[in-house]
């Protein structure tokens, strides 16, 4: 323990910052994660890694990681099995899996702490802006970069750079969209001129814990400023305003056959496009997830919409619970933004992982239909049997007053 306290107090001195709630909490996150390990109670391993993993994981975890390259990965359940810490064991165990921790000369510690700061740093109020959301993405990204087109053309820094922007893609996200932000004038508003608010707050919120844990401290300044930049040209991507700006310059190389993987800047933009469809990718998944994810954003902008009118202010049309519902919000979702976005994707990468996405997309998207009209008819029915006493009272015999019907 004596090495732990030198370490935090070098990484991390009381002199340069109050101590918050936050980073007592990441120390403790921290402080568990070490003295679970092997390898700081002097156990020696045979496998240099395996002290780390064969402690955090239950069996059943580490039986679904083995499959994590599957899209039917239940997020949820890998969450319920990590107790929560299902980002920080799925991207600990990606990059293990890419051997980036060798290749990048990662120290194992620093890359433990960094990934607890992260998943400290998601609010868990949030019903969906949360880690396990982060988890989902992280995990949707490594389906597609194990695309044949990517893995064969994909650098080591490529795949770095894309599992840290999709494990970071929503750090310290307040729950409220942009707009609120600026109606109600937040800071954040202000320091990033009303542009891509969130996006540059989640990548700067992210280069900032890389600093604070040293992670690539190693590496040449300008190679870390470089990766710094790029982190943030993929965060940014995920700026939904900026959608068809993005499906636009995609549809574009498409229909002229001119994306080259060997150019470094094009397969930038495909980590662009790949991480923007894991950002959105829950009504590609199977409808039991999908569902849920489905339930939980909705259950997400009503909060936001609550607020708004608490405050008087203009409710935000999606975020209104009194003229939506969740089979309205998806159905228009999946037709306006995820459909166009993934039938784009699927020219690129016509492999089954995209036939399947489709498919799903498209019993999701009538599930959620017949949800709909089920719901309709129920109320047109209660709606017709609330009007008919009424209708039978009007047309009834009126007795007059002292009758001995009265």
């Amino acid at each position: 323990c004596k090495w732990f306290c030198t370490y935090v107090s070098i990484a991390r001195p009381e002199a340069a910052r109050p101590v918050s709630a936050r980073n007592v909490r990441r120390l403790l996150s921290f402080q568990r994660y070490l003295h679970s390990s092997r390898f700081f109670h002097g156990i020696p391993a045979s496998n240099p890694l395996g002290y780390i993993l064969d402690d955090d994981f239950t069996g059943q975890a580490k039986l679904m990681l083995q499959k994590v390259g599957n899209w039917n990965f239940d997020i949820f359940l890998f969450d319920r099995l990590t107790n929560g810490n299902s980002l920080v064991n799925l991207t600990f165990h990606l990059f293990n899996t890419y051997g980036l921790i060798e290749l990048f000369q990662l120290d194992m510690v620093k890359l433990r702490r960094f990934l607890v700061m992260i998943q400290e740093d998601y609010h868990c109020q949030n019903p969906y802006h949360n880690a396990v959301h982060a988890a989902d993405v992280t995990q949707a990204m490594y389906c597609y970069l194990q695309e044949p087109k990517l893995a064969e053309t994909l650098t080591s820094c490529d795949i770095l750079l894309g599992l840290l922007a999709a494990a970071t893609h929503d750090l310290d996200h307040p729950g409220v969209n942009q707009p609120f932000l600026i109606k109600t004038d937040h800071y954040l508003a202000a320091l990033y001129k009303n542009s891509s608010v969130l996006e540059n707050h989640h990548w700067k919120s992210a280069v900032g814990l890389l600093r604070e844990s040293d992670l690539l401290s190693h590496l040449p300044t300008e190679d870390r400023l470089n990766m710094e930049e790029r982190l943030g040209s993929l965060i940014l991507a995920t700026d939904i305003s900026r959608q068809n700006d993005y499906l636009s310059e995609f549809r574009t190389h498409l229909d002229k056959g001119e994306l080259c993987l060997t150019n470094g800047g094009h397969r930038h933009f495909i980590l662009q496009m790949a991480l923007k469809c894991a950002d959105i990718c829950n009504p590609c998944r199977p409808w039991k997830l999908s569902k849920q994810w489905s339930e939980k954003v909705t259950e997400e902008f009503f909060h936001q919409g609550d607020i708004e009118r608490k405050h008087n202010l203009e409710v935000t049309p999606l975020c209104d619970r009194q003229s939506n519902s969740v089979a309205n919000i998806q159905i228009g979702f999946m037709a306006y933004v995820v459909e166009p976005l993934f039938v784009e994707w699927s020219r690129f990468s016509d492999t089954r992982l995209s036939m399947t996405m489709m498919s799903h997309l498209s019993l999701n998207k009538q599930g959620w239909k017949e949800g709909k009209d089920k719901q309709e008819a129920s109320s047109s029915r209660v709606s017709e049997e609330q009007r008919t006493p009424a209708t039978k009272d009007s047309n009834s015999k009126v007795l007059p007053q002292g009758s001995k019907g009265s």
